[in-house]
């Protein structure tokens, strides 16, 4: 069968919504080398919320309550992302730039963290010298807040960036190919990672966080070069006065669905989020998975949440109703927690990367789903659709850092009830903590989708001022999911 010009060209119309994302503002060349800041990020997540956290638990032996909470607060810096962009498109310069000095100090931001966050985890692990109270959770914390800071300002400054240069017709699939380069970036970062983690020890472990440190600051230089151009800034421009959020906020919430769709966004985000920081664990604990092979985890949930945005891509094509999508994507979610739960009574290793793979198609599927809803969202006066996708992106990152909190505090709860006999004999199982936790999510998977039921009904189905899918009949996103 021979593959003709032709077909290459209706496939990737058809599946690849951002295969035209070029403009003559911003060549294609020029886009993907400013999608490598997305790299960066992807393999700053990939760290953060895959790599240490097991190394931390297991091989450090640091309690999984302490570990939620560094993970966490780099997640909570999140809702501050609507400020930073906020001050990027009301930066006053005279050079005229706003989004590369944004850019430059994030990346130095998330260099710094990355640099100096191997050496606090190995004093927070009790391998130090001087005993100075509290000094590992005080220095991981400032790595992990540094870290978080810069991920969030580079993200936030180079999608602001990106949606400047492109064309109107042409914004909304360069956000599309952003978002996943994110995807692909968390992706092959967690298979090198994994790789160079396979025989693990301290000093390795210094090497590969450092290095992506260097990497990122590599990475997001050349991104960012020669990508915003010098327009001299008058003092008039300078000195005229900023807007503020108080009144469009306030519009915003007068809505009908914008409330309800928080609601749903929290839920469903702490039901999907709250094994972030066990997942891994679990594999290396309770299944003997080594560093190496729990890595790859992060690759196939990023794998999975591809699979969903390419899905949501064809069925919002075809016209399903985002609400609708949003409910398979929490039903698989239900799919993927009972495979991870049943993989540890039937030594299933094949059944807990399903699981976790469907895990992440199912959150993928979740959040483009409330993204397109966010961006639908009839709102009158001053509320604009960047005030709704900021609400949108605040609430998935608040209940993101909450739910890995979560996570971590029950897990040992829980295990300590079971390892003490406070629990029963039926009970003591080692992986009793880690299950309960998988069963919690599902119940807040149907909670969500008893929230959700309603906005069925009461969204409008059809709003000229606010159409659901694009004419041309391909996904197109607004802004990055947080």
């Amino acid at each position: 069968m021979i593959l003709r010009k032709k077909d290459l060209q209706r496939f990737t119309a058809n599946w690849l919504p951002f295969a035209d994302a070029a403009s003559e503002g911003l060549p294609l060349a020029q886009l993907l080398r400013l999608s490598l800041f997305q790299v960066s990020v992807g393999m700053a997540q990939v760290l953060l919320l895959g790599t240490l956290n097991r190394v931390m638990i297991v091989e450090l032996s640091v309690p999984a309550m302490i570990v939620a909470a560094m993970i966490a607060i780099p997640v909570l810096v999140a809702p501050f992302r609507a400020l930073l962009g906020h001050r990027s498109d009301t930066y006053r310069s005279a050079l005229g730039w706003k989004r590369v000095p944004y850019l430059w100090f994030g990346s130095l931001w998330q260099m710094g963290g990355l640099a100096i966050m191997p050496f606090a985890l190995l004093v927070l692990s009790g391998d130090r010298t001087f005993e100075v109270p509290y000094a590992g959770e005080a220095l991981a914390a400032i790595a992990f807040l540094m870290t978080g800071l810069g991920m969030h300002m580079t993200q936030t400054a180079g999608l602001a960036l990106a949606s400047d240069r492109a064309s109107d017709a042409t914004r909304p699939r360069v956000v599309a190919l952003l978002y996943v380069a994110n995807l692909l970036g968390m992706g092959i970062s967690a298979l090198a990672i994994g790789w160079l983690l396979q025989n693990f020890d301290p000093l390795t472990l210094v090497k590969v966080v450092q290095g992506c440190a260097l990497a990122t600051l590599v990475l997001n230089l050349i991104a960012l070069w020669k990508q915003e151009r010098v327009r001299p800034m008058s003092r008039a421009e300078r000195e005229e006065p900023r807007p503020r959020f108080r009144d469009a906020w306030a519009d915003l919430m007068a809505g009908g669905t914008a409330g309800r769709l928080l609601v749903v966004v929290v839920l469903g985000t702490l039901g999907f989020n709250m094994q972030d920081v066990l997942l891994e664990p679990y594999g290396g604990e309770i299944l003997g998975l080594t560093v190496s092979q729990t890595t790859t985890l992060t690759a196939m949930s990023a794998a999975g949440a591809l699979c969903g945005f390419m899905l949501a891509a064809r069925w919002l094509a075809r016209g399903v109703d985002p609400v609708r999508l949003a409910a398979r994507g929490l039903l698989a979610g239900v799919g993927a927690f009972s495979a991870v739960i049943f993989a540890s009574p039937l030594g299933s290793t094949a059944l807990f990367y399903a699981g976790a793979g469907l895990i992440g198609f199912g959150g993928g599927l979740f959040g483009i789903a409330t993204l397109t809803i966010a961006m639908t969202m009839p709102t009158n006066g001053q509320a604009g659709a960047g005030i709704v996708l900021g609400a949108w992106g605040a609430a998935q990152a608040t209940a993101y850092g909450i739910s890995i909190f979560m996570g971590g505090a029950i897990r040992d709860v829980v295990g300590h009830l079971a390892a003490s006999g406070r629990l029963g004999v039926g009970l003591s199982d080692p992986s009793l903590g880690y299950s309960f936790v998988y069963h919690f999510e599902i119940g807040l998977l149907f909670a969500t989708l008893a929230v959700l039921g309603p906005m069925v009904r009461l969204r409008p189905l059809a709003d000229p001022n606010h159409p659901q899918t694009s004419g041309d009949g391909r996904l197109r996103i607004a802004e990055f999911p947080t």
